[in-house]
């Protein structure tokens, strides 16, 4: 019996490619160069599982190229937005992610731009890398207390509650978080974290010394984080973004920033990365990271066990975990 053909939009970590060719007729991208939409089209018409990731834009042009054998996208990544998902559900198409495992990891980097904002870390280490700092004194690089200080977490899913638990019960922070009337979690989640849950956006920008980012991208949370949002903030306030980059409007952010209207920002994704805003290169007040979220090697490897065990459940006839749609 044939191997189904799968094709691989990216290379993935080496314990998960040698396990893909083990059980797979599979197409690796081994020079890990993004793939074109034509590239992807003809992955669409010559395999049976393409396996995405957040740099491969699965428009709704690209699905609907013509004579289609792929049945399923197995995404390598807890969010999707770079998938058209509507136009996926009407081509036939499933799609699966990878939640959960990803989640500690995330919230890890979130609480270290947290605190590299917070105590002007990337500042500091240019001062030594430049050959600039000429010892210490009183009043150097002075930046924000974070123990006992009151973090603000807009969305309170599984990543936004890790970071919570961190924050909580690491630097005895007050957390207050922020979701719709239709996401909300668990009572007993937020008994655990003794976290208050605000009844407006406005209201937590304006209670928080530090506000992180943890929801969804789409149409509803484009540039959520815009120049009306920045002026509730206090003037010492950080704004943390592991989420994705078009919930802030990037310009806003900057303008913000050099004005003073808020004390710093961390932040791991950008809007139409791996281009940024070259503005951001000239601010001090701005902790910046190449998308890291995820990336250690027990998440990332875990994160591509996830996609095999989707896709085998879809192969054998079963509906997989992670469906999205």
């Amino acid at each position: 019996m044939n191997k189904p053909k799968v094709i691989v939009t990216r290379h993935w970590p080496v314990e998960v490619e040698a396990r893909l060719k083990e059980l797979y007729d599979v197409q690796l991208n081994e020079a890990d160069k993004i793939m074109t939409a034509d590239e992807l089209k003809h992955a669409l018409q010559t395999a049976d599982a393409v396996l995405t990731t957040v740099t491969d834009a699965i428009t709704a042009d690209v699905l609907s190229v013509e004579n289609k054998r792929a049945k399923i996208i197995g995404q390598f990544g807890v969010g999707y937005n770079n998938i058209d998902i509507q136009a996926a559900k009407a081509h036939g198409l499933m799609v699966t992610n990878t939640p959960h495992v990803l989640t500690d990891c995330t919230a890890d980097i979130a609480m270290l731009l947290l605190l590299m904002s917070a105590r002007r870390a990337s500042e500091g280490e240019r001062l030594i890398l430049n050959q600039q700092w000429t010892g210490w004194t009183p009043t150097q690089l002075l930046g924000q207390k974070v123990t006992g200080k009151t973090l603000g977490l807009i969305g309170f899913g599984r990543i936004a509650q890790a970071m919570a638990k961190k924050a909580h019960h690491g630097f005895d922070m007050k957390i207050l978080f922020y979701v719709p009337p239709s996401s909300m979690p668990e009572q007993q989640s937020i008994d655990d974290l003794h976290a208050t849950r605000c009844s407006s956006l406005e209201d937590l920008l304006a209670d928080s010394d530090f506000v992180s980012l943890h929801c969804p991208a789409g149409v509803t949370t484009k540039h959520l984080i815009n120049e009306a949002s920045l002026k509730l903030m206090r003037p010492t306030a950080h704004l943390i973004n592991t989420a994705r980059g078009d919930v802030v409007d990037s310009q806003a952010l900057i303008n913000a920033l050099k004005a003073g209207e808020i004390a710093g920002a961390g932040l791991d994704v950008y809007e139409g990365e791996p281009q940024l805003n070259p503005e951001f290169l000239t601010l001090n007040n701005v902790a910046l990271l190449p998308h890291l979220g995820s990336a250690t090697e027990e998440t990332r490897t875990a994160m591509g066990k996830r996609v095999l065990a989707n896709i085998a459940a879809f192969f054998a006839g079963h509906e997989p975990n992670d469906k999205v749609v």
